[in-house]
């Protein structure tokens, strides 16, 4: 069933799980996803960036989401990834997305909420939930890069004031993860998101989780956060899939066995991550 993100989240807040948000960009992709979720009773966020939208185009990897999760049997989001760009997230609501983030996190704190609380009033209107992020994220994914010099942890204060003055479902925050593969260990802020948590009472969303220790997944969890991003992870395990079938196969060109054997793998990495953040078997009490 095809539902909004705050319909998932909402329930995960109270009970202390989080679901996984999973980023697609094609069928195969989207197909894990889902398989994945169903087979673990596991409601699940299906994720958009805007580089995946440009390159599949919206009203396409909208119509594929959609019309997979109207005939799944959890509850399933679609939601787009980083929106920056006013006219896409117009037509990410226009498409049917059912959860949309406003990526205002360059801007100053002021700004940030004004920007913000536009977005949240034209979603609201349609009944689509938000997500926003305060503090910035480090890394590079798709077309969004974060040096770590301009890497900037949440304030637990402007958080405070950020999730009053905009209305925001839900609140993206810093505490010492980033977009891409880990250069080295991260070490995460796990008593300013512990603060943050305590003062806002919403679901937290933790991004840039692709290659985080399952002990400071679990910590996190623990904690409060209850939306956790995944890209990287799946990216790499298709990736390496496919070369080592098409190093073991050379004479191979049937897409569906190329694309078949990646979505196997795939569909390990996410299955690993549902469980890890404890939303299998969730699927039938995942709504309010």
């Amino acid at each position: 069933m095809l539902v909004s993100g705050i319909d998932i989240l909402a329930k995960a807040n109270i009970d202390g799980y989080a679901v996984g948000a999973f980023n697609t960009s094609n069928l195969e992709i989207t197909q894990a996803i889902i398989e994945s979720a169903e087979e673990l009773n596991s409601p699940a966020i299906i994720q958009v960036s805007e580089g995946a939208f440009n390159y599949a185009g919206g009203k396409n990897i909208a119509a594929i989401v959609k019309t997979m999760a109207m005939d799944a049997s959890v509850p399933i989001a679609l939601h787009l990834d980083h929106g920056r760009d006013f006219g896409i997230l117009m037509k990410a609501i226009r498409f049917g997305f059912t959860s949309i983030m406003f990526d205002g996190s360059k801007y100053p704190l002021q700004e940030n909420v004004e920007r913000t609380r536009r977005i949240v009033d034209i979603a609201r209107s349609v009944g689509i939930s938000v997500e926003a992020e305060l503090g910035k994220i480090g890394g590079t994914e798709d077309n969004i890069s974060v040096s770590e010099q301009e890497a900037m942890y949440t304030d637990p204060d402007e958080a405070v004031e950020f999730a009053k003055e905009t209305g925001v479902d839900y609140l993206a925050i810093a505490i010492g993860t980033a977009h891409g593969p880990y250069k080295g260990v991260p070490h995460l802020d796990f008593e300013r998101l512990k603060e943050i948590k305590s003062r806002l009472g919403m679901p937290i969303v933790l991004h840039g989780a692709s290659g985080l220790p399952e002990e400071d997944i679990k910590k996190a969890v623990k904690l409060g956060v209850n939306k956790i991003n995944i890209d990287t992870d799946i990216r790499q395990a298709f990736a390496a899939a496919i070369r080592q079938f098409l190093d073991e196969n050379k004479e191979e060109y049937d897409p569906r066995k190329i694309l078949g054997v990646a979505k196997k793998a795939m569909k390990d990495v996410i299955k690993k991550k549902i469980i890890m953040f404890g939303s299998d078997n969730k699927a039938k009490e995942a709504l309010i």
